[in-house]
């Protein structure tokens, strides 16, 4: 009787224990995790379900990954994974990181380019953005790439983000030319986009946006240089988009089929990437009898139908500038 008194303790004993193993397990698997503190990983293309528990378990998220392991075999947790960038909360439970990589729940990171960029400049943007892959394309088209906000995943390239801009452009151009007026003096969409990236070095306030689309208007139809200084200072850079210093006379004079102080119409093509509104303010300009805008001092500009009363505009500028010591006579 002895004997199988112990006998049953024994196996008392030994279920309890496997019981209790079980429940640590199981506790330890849905239960919350070790980290008290938020964690972003990177998890790599091709990585085995060991190794992303195993890298889980070095950043802490979660304990013991051995257990874990075992027990995503037995409960069939060891589904596809899936590679990108995570952030996991604190005290996320094994179970909820492992179905958060099953699942591709990755972080959205966002890369906004602002209106008025030139392509040199918006490639600099995206080979500088944190988790893009890959070459850089050559050799884009001026005024190719639509300014906005882009929703973008650890590992994908800058190839597809550049295409996605393209696209993104295509439409808007496309919308813009669809709903343009009647006897616009633009042959095609690309000339619509060129007019564009005027209108968006020219100007950063709104609604002054169709009004100077109505000056390049006016003065594409009275065959007058439009003068715009933005394509001077294209000129002279070479596209790199920034002279960081004043326009001189001499850049002015400066024979380039983009300076239109010295050739007649739109230049060959656009000088920065333009956003939608300045697109559609191409495509519908107001509609007055102004030929001339400056600068006033105040981030927008002074408009005049003569060019008297632009004179007495730029004058008021001049000392502006002065007063503010911009401008050495």
């Amino acid at each position: 009787m002895r004997i199988l008194a112990s006998l049953f303790c024994l196996i008392l004993a030994l279920v309890g224990f496997a019981v209790g193993g079980v429940g640590y397990g199981w506790l330890l698997f849905t239960g919350p995790g070790p980290s008290p503190r938020e964690v972003q990983l990177v998890i790599p293309r091709g990585a085995s379900t060991t190794s992303v528990i195993r890298q889980l378990g070095e950043a802490g998220v979660i304990a013991d990954p051995e257990l874990v392991r075992q027990l995503a075999t037995h409960l069939r947790q060891r589904r596809a994974l899936r590679a990108g960038e995570y952030r996991f909360p604190a005290g996320v439970s094994a179970l909820a990181a492992l179905r958060q990589v099953q699942e591709g729940r990755t972080v959205v990171r966002r890369l906004t380019v602002p209106e008025g960029l030139t392509v040199a400049q918006v490639m600099a943007l995206i080979d500088a953005a944190e988790g893009l892959e890959g070459p850089l394309p050559i050799g884009l088209r001026e005024g190719s790439l639509l300014p906005e906000t882009y929703h973008y995943s650890w590992g994908d390239t800058r190839q597809e983000m550049v295409s996605r801009m393209q696209r993104s452009m295509n439409a808007a151009v496309a919308d813009a030319w669809g709903r343009r007026v009647t006897g616009l003096p633009l042959s095609d969409p690309q000339s619509l986009v060129t007019l564009a990236s005027l209108i968006e070095k020219e100007t950063s306030v709104e609604a002054e946006r169709t009004r100077i689309a109505g000056v390049f208007v006016n003065r594409l139809r009275r065959n007058m240089r439009l003068q715009s200084d933005p394509t001077v200072v294209f000129a002279v850079t070479g596209g790199r988009g920034v002279l960081n210093r004043p326009i001189t006379r001499a850049d002015l004079d400066l024979r380039h089929p983009y300076n239109t102080y010295q050739v007649n119409g739109l230049p060959p093509g656009a000088i920065a990437n333009p956003g939608r509104a300045s697109l559609l303010a191409a495509a519908q300009p107001a509609v007055h009898d102004e030929l001339y805008f400056v600068a006033d001092g105040t981030g927008g500009h002074a408009f005049a139908r003569t060019l008297a009363d632009h004179n007495r505009n730029v004058e008021r500028w001049r000392q502006i500038e002065r007063e503010r010591g911009l401008r050495r006579d």
